[in-house]
């Protein structure tokens, strides 16, 4: 069900964070779409991202992608977790219907499912992003692909790429307050 990019073996490849004095608070950041990026911060600070998708089958019903990502955020809550915030990508404006209903349904999913663990989330305006990453708040996909490498990260896309600057993001600025 979900890509998973790993750093490799190799100890070069993993980005150079440094170690917290005491345990990382566990994050979780999303792009939120058929195809969601994800990244999230472990425990022990080490960051790992991917994407997964949640496009509907042949004869799945409308609701099933939503089933899908409620069973993928427990299961990911419960291999990494337990999660501790969540920071999403904060779409206000949609070029197509259809990617409008995708996103509306898997956010009310996320802030139903983290207000019933007590786990609070946060939206991140695009621009926030894009300017945190790129130094430019209109970036386009390849410029945050290419940012994310810059930062030791190997994305498939620009869905992981956005995660992981949304992550990034809420570490450095500790959710916006730094």
């Amino acid at each position: 069900m979900a890509d998973l990019t790993l750093a490799s073996a190799d100890v070069g490849a993993t980005p150079k964070m440094p170690m917290p004095a005491e345990p990382s608070r566990k994050i979780l950041a999303l792009d939120l779409g058929t195809t969601t990026g994800w990244a999230i911060r472990g425990f022990d600070g080490l960051i790992t991202s991917g994407t997964v998708s949640f496009k509907p089958g042949r004869y799945d019903g409308g609701g099933m992608r939503y089933l899908r990502f409620t069973t993928w955020l427990t299961e990911i809550d419960r291999l990494s977790g337990p999660i501790e915030a969540i920071y999403f990508e904060e779409i206000r404006r949609h070029v197509g219907t259809d990617a409008a209903h995708v996103f509306g349904g898997l956010l009310a999913v996320l802030t139903s499912w983290g207000e019933l663990r007590g786990v609070p989330y946060q939206g991140v305006p695009v621009g926030t992003i894009k300017k945190f990453l790129t130094g430019q708040g209109n970036a386009n996909k390849q410029a945050m692909i290419d940012a994310a490498r810059k930062r030791g990260f190997s994305p498939t896309d620009d869905n992981e790429a956005d995660a992981i600057a949304i992550l990034l993001w809420a570490i450095e600025t500790q959710g916006g307050l730094a």
